[in-house]
């Protein structure tokens, strides 16, 4: 009832005003049509009489009053009292009750009593006294509706005659063509009911008997009934039992009947909800039929995918009998979809859709006719506006004929016509409108019309996913409509595609029980194709791919690519199988493979955590050939591996790595031949001959793809930017609890992918487009904080094309076509382009690099590739060798038609102009380059800076971070320094750069990952090349290093004129610098492979490999290190495979380039001048302790002090692996003996001798009561009773030569395999000297001091003074002694000297670090083995000058052969070898030399013990000079 509030004001002055404004406004709402307001406004005065609040009397005289408004006024309010007399009935307030029965009485006058029966409940009657007793009235009312409606009058069916129901049938089957009408017919039936006393109900069943019979004639029968009707559920309920009538089994309702339900329905002459309930069968027996429908689709497909045995196959084969005897008893029609049918073919969409909202989804649409039907009537909507918009140019169509009912839901003649009904019923379609396959087609053509004008996008997305591809699933290998989708789909963005796939592979299969078979189906399809794919059988596996594909591709792509990652052999036949799809269906297969790389409950790891899993490798792999063949979108996968390394995420790099490589052509692989590497410094078209392991042809179309996909998507520079990020990030993000070497490998991978996707966007991007999307350099390192050596990769292409661009536009604008004129024009052109750069890339460094460094060499180095570099004439030369070869094959081959012949011919011939055309057009630019750096090259390295300095940042900031980028960089970094030192730049010390690079690897091997370790060992190896090439000729030495400035030993304020041939290094100290580098090699070797660490390992090992071609050369060094590497392949064979591979295939190796390998003495040897008189004794092989001769940078007035300082300096810059290392100390400024006055050298050693002399008085006149001393003097005493029987020991052999030492050596090197010193060959060793080196082994196990074994000891770094001191009584004594191996330098030791000052710096060391625990026993021991040094020296000195004496007169002569280190000695005579192996037998049988090891894991020194350690040893070092001088002194008195 309408709400209506009477004001307050009104009931409190009713009688002054609030009467008269109720009854205008009673007056006022009469006047209305509808009755609610005046009911409310009875109903409001009513109730506050009720409540209590208007007298009685009041209320009754004004509804008084308001009876004569209206006709109908107390029939209104008989209808407000009977509802105030329910509510009032439900009231607990009894006095409200009583006032509703006063008002009612008062009432009773104007409001007829009739009415009041009629409208008010018994019990209130009967309190109003206007009946007696409610019971009795009750049961009356019964007995009247019985009679009304239940009490069956009895017809005399003997009157009624059967001649009127033949007339009467007659007049309905008469011909209706003529002027007959139902008026007509009406009062005919009429006329026949009165004569012959028919039953109407009986007449109207013999209507409708007729109408089915006659159902085309609608409109008269319609018309018909309309008029005879009078009541509609009549009708309803005889057209029930005409229903009822076939609800038998095995009967058919026929489908006139139905059209006659349906007609009456649409013409609303009957109710649905009164037809429905006498339909069969029942909505409950529906739902549990559909749900049955699902249970067996999912048995079906549970069957088809298990394996069944035999045992089961003959059980489900009964069931399969019992279902089908049950299914020959055949249930009653479905009347309810005969119904709908028949509502769907007049176009009464409305009922239509309220029958189908009862049944289950797509439950009505599954029975094929209805299922037409509905598309019938989407036709006809969607009729005009497809002949508008969707059909094709040059296209008819088929004529459609409209239906003859104004009631049907009306054509769409627009889009937004579609909203009203179309899309609703495709809704209903769903799948089933496979059916009809036209006007799937026409829906699809009107969605890209419609996508066109860019309206109703959600619609159509949500007809694509619920209509569209459900019903693809349902058609039968449907390649057309499978490309008409695409027709649409490539519309949408990824995204939106994505999704849809991802709802059709997921949801839509599991919604319906024919999408369920049909998938179950198609898995089975599947495994039987992939079964049988094989190379031989591609092309019929391809067609059957093809046909299951078009229409459920998701199903079968997800077998496929499941069986893929488990079994990768089948990539190739899959891929090639793949040629007969659609593009939808290959669009739909980068969704699957995307989804398959995203498969969260997949790991992407082994599960030892250390590799990447296979089945991530095999998607990778797949990808790039499938989107290289096919003509697949790139962006969706592209945007995945953007996301991913955006989420810090690096293992799906690979999948980027493997597309650009197949569809670019750009490979990235490690075990690249010298051939290709060479081939990899050309053009384009010489990397794509001869730069790759895979010849990789046509790969324009594939790249430009790729290419394409990138720009539009805005991802080139974004997934650079985020590589070079995530390749520094890699080991912060992937770090955490995986193992370090899955670490290195995600780090090697992205750093791969990086360099492999920088070179594509280098060659494939434009100038314009490169030059736009890529920042500056200060831009890239600042902002996004890419790391500088990616920032220049991204620049550096970016620098080229801009430099060409200008030189072009300045040959252009100055005409000029003279060599020398188009030269200047390039540098003009670089110093454009540069000149912005060298200011940028100031702020990358600290300022303070900029003193050492100028800011135009640093761009000049990162701008640069090896392109501009040099020319591969040989790889040129190659290549075009092999497509001349190619030729000669074609030609000479008959089987070849003749056609193809000689397009095979054309090509080679054009691919050969191409290679030739850009050799020489690189040629010119080669020599452009040159040209400028030449102009450069005085204004690239600061004059005030020191050398050390300067090569320190090089190295640092250039060089190092370079050379293990790339392995065209590592060549490049090579190249350059030797290109730095052949333009004579000044500042450049090219041999302290050389020297730096050799002497402290193992630092840089540590830190290395695999892949930087290859380029490292490649950098290594092209930096020994021309090492080598040096080395083994002079001329070559003397034309390209002798008057270079890189070649100064002293440097000079006046600066470099070439002239002066004292401040260069000569040839043969060139060979001995050369030979300490190899040693330094050994020995940074054999520490890493002793270290036990698998990085260690596996990194020198990667490095040996690849620099074996030029090391070892020197015989002993190749031995020290094939020992090492036999013992990792001992130990690592079970425990590290890996290792044991990599070291089994080194020693291969190894062992095939011994016949290469040369002695010693062959590598490096120096004929000193008869008037010499200061030869090198110094030894310096890996078996020696020897320290290998450096060249010290210092000017010819140098002090020893600021040789030191130098020293110091230079070892703080390279971290020195040891103490002892002063490899990379300053080169020396010694020309060697035969270039110094030998006069001038006299005079040094003289004052010298004087300084060493005022020492020891000093010392001598220091009081000893110091524990020092004390210590000392135990020791000497302990030495002197020992030294009595190692004499008489030693007279009794025969004389012995300092050879003896190197024959130590070999034994200890013995000694490392069966842990026992054995006989050398032939010389023999002094038992005291064995002793020592027996306690210092031991000293330094106890101490975990250890140093490279047998083959490598540490040098020990002694001071200048007290060394060339030794050496002048070394002189004295020995005579002419043979050169060592020094580098004629004045860094000159006796073995002797050296070995006891290493001994005493050892013990010094051991007794600082156990003094607290040893105590006086080692004091004493201490002082022992110092007093046998002594009286072992005193022996050595004197038998050294009587071998002396004895040579001399053997040979007559005063030179000997240049001495070798100990492995290379000459073969000793028969009775040196016995001698010694008669000295030496009784102390090896009792005790061995145990191998010293080098340990990794020793504690470093702090700063602190260093300069403690070094004040001992200078202490020390006085001391040997000290004793040295006494023993010669003896020696002369002797």
């Amino acid at each position: 009832m309408a709400t209506l509030i009477l004001p307050c004001e009104w009931i409190k002055n009713w009688e002054k005003s609030g009467k008269h404004e109720f009854v205008q406004l009673c007056k006022s709402l009469t006047e209305k049509k509808s009755n609610g307001d005046i009911q409310a406004a009875l109903y409001e005065l009513c109730w506050n009489v009720v409540q209590g609040n208007l007298k009685l009397d009041l209320a009754a005289s004004v509804l008084g009053d308001i009876m004569e408004l209206k006709d109908d006024m107390p029939s209104i309010l008989a209808d407000v009292f009977s509802i105030l007399d329910l509510e009032t009935g439900a009231l607990e307030e009894k006095i409200k009750r009583d006032h509703y029965t006063q008002l009612m009485g008062a009432c009773l006058f104007f409001v007829p009593e009739v009415i009041l029966k009629e409208r008010l409940d018994p019990e209130t009657l009967e309190s109003l006294g206007l009946i007696k007793q409610a019971h009795q009235f009750n049961q009356k009312i019964v007995k009247i509706k019985t009679k009304l409606f239940y009490k069956q009058q009895k017809f005399n069916l003997l009157r009624e005659e059967n001649e009127g129901y033949a007339k009467l049938i007659t007049e309905l089957g008469q011909d209706l063509s003529g002027n007959v009408t139902s008026h007509v017919i009406l009062e005919s039936i009429k006329s026949l009911i009165g004569c012959f006393n028919l039953d109407p109900n009986r007449v109207l069943d013999i209507i409708l008997e007729v109408y089915k019979s006659r159902s085309d004639q609608d409109e008269f029968f319609l018309s018909l009934i309309k008029s005879y009707m009078c009541e509609p559920l009549t009708l309803c309920h005889i057209l029930g039992f005409k229903f009822k009538f076939y609800q038998e089994p095995n009967e058919e309702t026929p489908k006139s009947l139905h059209h006659i339900a349906a007609a009456l329905l649409h013409h609303n002459l009957i109710e649905l909800e009164d037809l429905y309930v006498h339909l069969m069968p029942l909505d409950a027996v529906i739902l549990e039929e559909h749900k049955r429908d699902v249970s067996e689709a999912k048995q079906i497909a549970r069957k088809l995918v298990m394996v069944v045995l035999p045992s089961d196959k003959s059980e489900d084969k009964e069931k399969e009998k019992e279902k089908e005897e049950e299914k020959n008893e055949k249930p009653p029609d479905n009347q309810k979809l005969g119904l709908l049918e028949a509502l769907l073919r007049i176009g009464d969409w409305r009922h239509a859709q309220i029958i189908m909202d009862q049944m289950p989804s797509f439950y009505a649409t599954s029975h094929k006719a209805i299922a037409l039907a509905l598309c019938q009537l989407v036709h006809l909507t969607v009729d005009p506006i497809y002949r508008s918009a969707g059909l094709p140019k040059g296209a008819r169509g088929h004529v459609l004929h409209p239906l003859n009912n104004k009631r049907a839901p009306p054509p769409a003649e627009t889009f937004d016509d579609l909203r009203r009904d179309t899309f609703s019923m495709l809704s209903y379609l769903g799948p089933h409108l496979s059916n009809d396959p036209l006007l799937f087609a026409k829906i699809v053509r009107l969605g890209k019309a419609l996508m066109k004008e860019d309206t109703l996008l959600s619609c159509f997305l949500s007809i694509a996913d619920q209509v569209l591809l459900p019903s693809l699933s349902l058609m039968e290998c449907n390649a057309c409509m499978s490309e008409e989708l695409w027709g649409l789909f490539k519309l949408f963005p990824y995204q939106h595609r994505y999704r849809l796939y991802g709802q059709w592979k997921n949801e839509t299969y599991s919604g319906h029980p024919l999408l369920v078979k049909v998938k179950a189906q198609t898995v089975e399809r599947a495994k039987y194709i992939m079964k049988r794919l094989t190379k031989e059988n591609v092309k019929q596996s391809g067609r059957q791919i093809g046909k299951l594909s078009h229409s459920n591709p998701t199903i079968l792509f997800e077998y496929m690519l499941s069986q893929i990652q488990w079994y990768d052999n089948l990539i190739g036949p899959v891929v090639d199988s793949l040629k007969y799809l659609t593009s939808l269906n290959y669009d739909v297969l980068a969704y699957c493979i995307i989804e398959a790389l995203a498969n969260p409950e997949k790991e992407k790891m082994k599960h030892d955590d250390t590799t990447i899993s296979s089945w991530l490798q095999s998607l990778a792999s797949l990808c790039g050939a499938v989107f290289r063949k096919y003509p697949i979108e790139l962006a969706g996968l592209l945007q995945y591996v953007t996301n991913q390394l955006k989420a810090g995420k690096s293992f799906d790099l690979l999948i980027l790595k493997e597309v650009v490589q197949k569809m670019a052509g750009i490979e990235i692989t490690e075990e690249m031949t010298s051939e290709q590497l060479e081939a990899m410094t050309g053009g384009e078209q010489l990397k794509a001959e001869g730069g790759y392991f895979g010849q990789i042809r046509n790969t324009k179309k594939s790249s430009q793809r790729l290419k394409d996909a990138l720009l539009e998507h805005e991802l080139a520079l974004p997934l650079c930017l985020l590589l070079a990020q995530q390749r520094n990030g890699v080991i912060f993000l992937e770090g955490g609890e995986k193992h370090l070497k899955l670490v290195g490998h995600l780090y090697d991978q992205c750093h791969d992918t990086l360099v492999q996707f920088g070179g594509f966007l280098a060659s494939n991007l434009s100038t314009e487009d490169y030059i736009k999307r890529v920042p500056s350099i200060d831009i890239l390192c600042n902002q996004f904080h890419t790391p500088h050596d990616a920032a220049f990769l991204l620049s550096r292409p970016m620098y080229a094309h801009q430099i060409l661009s200008k030189y072009d536009e300045l040959k252009k604008t100055e005409k000029g076509n003279k060599q020398q004129q188009k030269v200047h024009k390039y540098v003009a052109a670089c110093e454009h382009v540069m000149a912005p750069v060298h200011e940028a890339v100031v702020s990358l460094h600290p300022t303070r690099v900029w003193d050492d460094l100028r800011p135009q060499f640093y761009a000049t180095f990162w701008s640069l590739t090896m392109y501009d570099l040099a020319v591969p004439h040989a790889a040129y030369e190659r290549e075009v060798n092999k497509l001349k070869v190619q030729i000669r094959a074609i030609e000479e081959n008959p089987e070849i038609p003749l056609n193809k012949k000689k397009k095979e011919k054309e090509r080679c011939t054009a691919l050969q102009e191409k290679l030739q055309e850009e050799e020489k057009k690189q040629l010119e630019h080669v020599q452009r380059v040159l040209h400028r750096l030449k102009l450069e090259k005085d204004n690239w390295l600061l004059a005030k800076s020191t050398k050390n300095e300067t090569i320190t940042k090089f190295l640092q900031l250039c060089l190092f971070p370079r050379c293990i980028f790339s392995a065209i960089d590592a060549v490049y970094c090579a190249r350059f320094v030797e290109l730095v030192h052949q333009q004579k730049t000044t500042n450049f010390c090219t041999l302290l750069c050389y020297d730096r690079v050799f002497s402290a690897i193992i630092y840089t091997v540590a830190s290395c990952t695999e892949n930087e370790s290859h380029q490292y060992g490649r950098f290594l190896c092209c930096m020994l090349e021309t090492a080598t090439r040096w080395h083994s000729d002079r001329a070559t030495y003397e034309k390209e290093c002798v008057n270079y400035p890189g070649f100064l030993t002293i440097f000079r304020a006046t600066g470099f004129d070439g002239g002066n041939k004292v401040d260069q290094l000569d040839y043969e100290n060139f060979r001995h610098v050369v030979h300490k580098w190899h040693y330094m090699l050994t020995k940074a070797s054999v520490h890493c492979l002793e270290t036990g660490d698998y990085t260690h390992i596996r990194n020198i090992l990667i490095v040996l490999t690849k620099i074996l071609p030029c090391y070892p050369k020197v015989l002993n060094l190749g031995q020290a290190l094939e020992l090492r590497v036999q013992k990792i392949c001992t130990e690592e064979k079970d425990k590290r495979p890996d290792l044991y591979a990599l070291a089994m295939g080194y020693t291969g190796r190894l062992k095939s380039q011994k016949v290469h390998m040369v002695p010693e003495n062959e590598f490096h040897h120096k004929d000193l001048p008869a008037r010499s008189a200061t030869p090198a004794n110094q030894q310096n092989g890996p078996g020696s302790t020897g320290k290998p001769a450096t060249s010290v940078s210092k000017t010819e007035e140098g002090t020893s002090e600021d040789g030191d300082r130098g020293k110091d300096k230079s070892q703080g810059t390279t971290k020195p692996v040891n103490k002892g290392n002063s490899a990379t100390a300053k080169v020396t400024a010694s020309n060697g003996n035969g270039a110094v006055n030998s006069a001038k050298a006299i005079k040094e050693r003289d004052d010298k001798e004087k300084s060493g002399k005022e020492k020891k008085e000093k010392k001598e006149k220091m009081p000893g009561g110091t524990p020092e001393t004390k210590a000392e003097n135990r020791r000497e005493k302990q030495r002197d009773e020992r030294a009595g029987k190692e004499e008489r020991a030693v007279r009794e052999g025969k004389e012995k030569t300092p050879k003896a030492d190197r024959e130590k050596v070999k034994a200890e090197e013995k000694g490392i395999k069966d842990d026992k010193v054995k006989a050398g060959n032939g010389e023999s060793v002094e038992p005291s000297r064995e002793r020592d080196a027996i306690k210092e082994s031991k000293s330094k196990e106890k101490a975990d001091r250890s140093a490279v074994a047998g083959a490598v000891k540490s040098p020990i770094p002694r001071s200048e003074s007290a060394e060339s001191e030794r050496d002048h009584k070394r002189r004295k004594i020995d005579g002419h002694s043979s050169p060592s191996n020094s580098s004629s330098v004045k860094h000159h030791v006796t073995y002797n000297s050296l070995s006891r000052s290493k001994s005493r710096e050892r013990e010094l060391e051991k007794n600082d670090s156990d003094s607290n625990t040893q105590g006086r026993a080692k004091e004493k021991k201490d002082e022992k083995e110092r007093k046998d040094k002594k009286r072992d020296h005193a022996v050595n000195d004197r038998e050294a000058s009587q071998e002396f004496k004895r040579k001399k007169d053997e040979n007559g002569t005063n030179s000997f052969k240049n001495s070798t280190s100990p492995s290379c000695d000459s073969p000793p005579s028969a009775e040196r070898e016995k001698s010694k192996r008669s000295k030496s037998s009784s102390k090896e049988k009792t005790e061995s030399v145990k191998p010293e090891r080098t340990s990794s894991g020793g504690k470093k020194e702090s700063r602190h013990e260093k300069d403690k350690s070094e004040k001992k040893e200078k202490r020390d070092s006085s001391g040997g000079k000290e004793e040295k001088k006494h023993h010669k002194s003896s020696d002369k008195h002797r």
